[in-house]
């Protein structure tokens, strides 16, 4: 009821990715199962396991295992929800008709000489760790305890009815699941302009570019007022004052893709799950970026006095892992947000500009240096290659200092700079 309430409560709170999963252990035994997962948070999620084994159907037959079992449960991931360890707490309930059954690890030895009918309630903790393996499929191990109460009535034989009696115990049993889990793809909205998003983006304003200035006869002229000054400016001057995310055309080129950080003036970011490189609307406030710069590249296309020189987008990936894998997700990320933005807006593909950043390495640098963290610091500037530097930063303090690092600073994760540079239309 608990997990329920959660679920209902959280519809109008946050974003949530659903996923199905089914657990291939619990097939083993011929139960048919299935698993409905949601999301609270970046780190809370919570489901609900259902399996149902009706056979045998006949009473006649001596050996059986007809259950129904029912079992909320609530997760945290410790780095994000569906990617790698998390730890958990589930609610166990099932009605059983038991007899004839061995099971393993010489476990409830006393069902193999009689039928058991009843019920049992269980409280359990569990440990898992999740796989990708593709962009919506993932693969689940689970490993747990549970503590419950059973009460059920005896019966002399799997097949005959006459009752022995009824008893209750308390008990304990191990957990363990092998899951194959699909995240369910969320529909988005639709705004105004095609972006699925209802998030208010403020139009882009222009200054007047035409200023009666008054000049008497045979008069020195006064000083220019602030009017005056701005009517000099160029427009494409005028909008990239206006707007961080534009940058002249003469400064394409001098992009340093290896010291960009996030306090980088005009930086717009995109934001990923460790490991992905798909889109995600609903995490780190990626709709209202995404949506920002589908209306700035509208605007400017629809501007008479000026064009787009170049739309830069650089791909980064967090410091921790192999580097060529690294490497090929930032890339991926760069592509995949370029893909997306190609949908909503008609720009030739030779405007785009992307690139793979590598692992963040300036970007989390800048934070630990904010941070106060000087050791940290020097090992990055005095080590220069990034499988060693890396190393070092993990053994610093005894690990604690890596920890701190990936729990802190988890934004370095991220499609990279996107930066549009403009030119006068000629």
């Amino acid at each position: 009821m608990l997990v329920l309430m959660l679920m209902l409560i959280s519809q109008k709170t946050v974003a949530q990715q659903s996923t199905i999963s089914n657990n291939l252990l619990y097939d083993a035994t011929l139960t048919p199962n299935l698993r409905l997962g949601l999301s609270l948070s970046p780190h809370w999620s919570v489901g609900i396991t259902g399996g149902y084994r009706p056979w045998p159907t006949s009473e006649q037959t001596s050996r059986k295992w007809r259950h129904l079992l029912v079992s909320p449960d609530v997760r945290y991931w410790t780095d994000s929800v569906s990617h790698r360890h998390f730890y958990g707490m589930n609610l166990i309930y099932s009605h059983y008709n038991v007899a004839d059954v061995m099971f393993p690890f010489g476990l409830y030895k006393s069902v193999r000489d009689e039928r058991r009918q009843g019920d049992l309630a269980a409280l359990g903790l569990f440990y898992g760790y999740s796989w990708t393996l593709a962009r919506n499929l993932r693969l689940e191990a689970i490993i747990g305890a549970a503590v419950g109460y059973t009460w059920f009535s005896s019966y002399k034989c799997g097949h005959c009815g006459m009752k022995v009696g009824d008893d209750q115990k308390v008990f304990a049993m191990p957990q363990a699941a092998l899951n194959v889990v699909y995240n369910i793809p969320k529909r988005s909205r639709r705004s105004e302009y095609g972006t699925p998003a209802e998030v208010h983006v403020l139009p882009i304003t222009y200054e007047s570019d035409s200023v009666e200035v008054y000049q008497p006869e045979l008069e020195q002229m006064p000083e220019p007022e602030p009017q005056q000054m701005l009517a000099e400016t160029s427009h494409v001057e005028q909008l990239i004052n206006q707007n961080p995310l534009l940058a002249p055309a003469s400064e394409y080129g001098t992009f340093d893709v290896d010291k960009a950080v996030r306090k980088t003036d005009g930086a717009l970011f995109v934001y990923y799950p460790v490991g992905k490189y798909g889109i995600n609307r609903y995490y780190h406030g990626n709709g209202e970026v995404i949506d920002r710069i589908v209306s700035t590249i509208k605007e400017l296309q629809a501007d008479p006095e000026c064009q787009i020189e170049k739309i830069l987008i650089v791909g980064y990936a967090s410091v921790d892992g192999g580097q060529w894998g690294n490497e090929r997700l930032a890339l991926n990320r760069a592509n995949t947000l370029k893909k997306y933005l190609r949908r909503y807006v008609d720009v030739d593909d030779t405007l785009f500009d992307v690139r793979g950043g590598g692992e963040a390495w300036a970007d989390l640098r800048e934070n630990l240096n904010d941070a106060g963290m000087q050791r940290a610091v020097d090992i990055i500037d005095k080590v220069k290659d990034p499988a060693t530097r890396e190393q070092r930063l993990r053994s610093l303090n005894g690990g604690r200092t890596w920890r701190k690092m990936m729990s802190t600073f988890r934004d370095h994760r991220n499609a990279g700079l996107i930066r549009i540079y403009l030119k006068e239309k000629q």
